[in-house]
């Protein structure tokens, strides 16, 4: 009798150690899935890739890490835009100039020109073509608060340059700023 309480008691021990155990996996688990909800819901976001006007930098079906906080957007980072105007996804584009850029598009080269000076732009392919953009920004600069974007795959992009459907973005629409491509796989890496 004295060996089957002694065995009960164990038992028990056993019991109470598993369950433990058991909770303090439960509890690390819901830790982590409440803190990765947390920070993707406030500090990063995670966003798909919809068209080819990002080609050859982005591809359709390509999903990106996007930091959401606060930061002044710069020439060159690619962006994240509130669906905006006729736009039913949210768009991702390159950042061309920013408040107070003066802006051109030359009618004969195609160059972009910011400020005087012809942008380096070895990511874009195709020709630039002026669209709707009657180059109104070459000698009156881009307003406070708004900038002006373009696809790098410029032959097939609704941007900036189509003036009536997309225009000038305003900074308040911006959601993020594109950090990291995670897929596909045999692409995975960050974004500058």
């Amino acid at each position: 009798m004295n060996q089957n309480r002694h065995a009960l008691e164990n038992w028990d021990a056993k019991d109470k150690k598993l369950v433990k155990d058991i909770y303090e996996w439960v509890e690390a688990a819901v830790f982590s899935l409440l803190c990765v909800s947390i920070i993707f819901t406030f500090a990063f976001r995670i966003v798909g890739v919809d068209g080819d006007s990002m080609n050859t930098t982005l591809f359709d079906g390509e999903r990106l890490i996007i930091s959401r906080f606060s930061y002044t957007p710069k020439r060159g980072d690619i962006v994240i835009i509130n669906r905006y105007r006729q736009a039913q996804e949210p768009l991702v584009k390159r950042v061309i100039a920013v408040a107070g850029d003066t802006l051109e598009i030359d009618e004969e080269t195609y160059a972009v020109i910011v400020n005087g000076k012809k942008l380096d732009e070895t990511y874009a392919i195709g020709v630039t073509m002026p669209i709707e953009y009657y180059n109104e920004y070459k000698d009156n600069p881009i307003p406070e608060g708004y900038l002006f974007v373009m696809g790098d795959n410029r032959e097939m992009s609704r941007d900036s340059r189509y003036m009536s459907e997309i225009g000038l973005i305003r900074e308040e629409d911006i959601i993020g700023k594109a950090l990291f491509r995670f897929y596909p796989l045999n692409r995975v890496g960050g974004l500058y």
